[in-house]
């Protein structure tokens, strides 16, 4: 079993931390989300790392599972629960974006580890997600922001500790992460009617 769960070493420059707690945070990160998404009509990518064998590591694919029930055809989903985007393919699939839409715009989405009072944190920034750190794996950055997820604690056993992740944690950040993503892509949607109208 080949998990991606990441213990985020990203500067925490230009980036956003929400709860899962916290009942403003989809409409917050939603509006943090929208402010990164490009003005032009390029594509929107979201690459959800992860595997649905590990608890913990089912955030990402869980997440592009929910997004595609909302059945948003302006969101270009990689990794569900039924076609997982993790470690053993995760850089033939950037290469196929890449070789398809090399102009898109990508979220990458994953879960992480965290100390203990950070877990439920959900985080938002500029820069890729850097996914396989919390079990030694060299894999390709994904992104040009990221969206992570705080599912457990790092520091000990790292892949026993995201198998016995919560679930009832796991998919409500999904939900919260899903439904922020679809909600930035509306609000860039009205912005870009707004923009079109005032030049007309």
């Amino acid at each position: 079993m080949m998990l991606s769960g990441q213990l985020f070493p990203q500067s925490k420059k230009n980036s956003s931390r929400y709860h899962m707690d916290d009942l403003t945070s989809i409409s917050k990160m939603a509006k943090n989300i929208a402010a990164y998404l490009p003005t032009d009509d390029r594509k929107i990518i979201v690459v959800c790392i992860g595997t649905d064998r590990s608890t913990g590591d089912s955030l990402g694919p869980l997440v592009g599972t929910k997004i595609n029930e909302r059945f948003q055809h302006d969101i270009n989903v990689y990794g569900t629960l039924q076609d997982p985007v993790h470690a053993k393919n995760l850089a033939e699939t950037l290469d196929h974006i890449r070789a398809n839409d090399p102009d898109s715009f990508i979220i990458g989405v994953d879960a992480c580890l965290g100390r203990s009072t950070s877990v439920g944190m959900m985080t938002v920034g500029e820069g890729p997600v850097r996914p396989g750190i919390a079990v030694k794996k060299q894999l390709p950055a994904v992104g040009d922001i990221h969206i992570t997820g705080i599912v457990n604690v790092s520091g000990f056993m790292e892949m026993m500790v995201l198998q016995n992740t919560r679930l009832s944690l796991v998919m409500k950040m999904a939900d919260m992460i899903s439904r922020s993503i679809v909600y930035s892509t509306r609000l860039r949607n009205i912005n870009e009617k707004d923009s079109r109208t005032s030049i007309n």
